[in-house]
């Protein structure tokens, strides 16, 4: 697991999306946090991160086809 390296533009401080054009990473609330290789990884670690706090908005970003995809129902 690797985390994504910010950068300041102008005095907002954002992340950049993976440079690599495969992976997946997770975009909590809004802004990409962590990267995964894989999509089983990134689906349980976004996972474990909804289960434990549950009032987060957790997608899945895929850096392949540059699309974003809501969490698998918990169940």
């Amino acid at each position: 697991m690797s985390y994504l390296k910010p950068y300041v533009e102008g005095a907002l401080k954002t992340y950049r999306a993976p440079e690599e054009k495969s992976g997946f990473a997770l975009e909590i609330d809004g802004r990409l946090k962590t990267e995964f290789s894989t999509k089983e990884g990134a689906e349980h670690g976004a996972t474990e991160l909804k289960r434990r706090f549950p009032m987060l908005q957790i997608r899945i970003y895929d850096a392949a086809s540059q699309s974003r995809h809501d969490l698998p129902a918990l169940g």
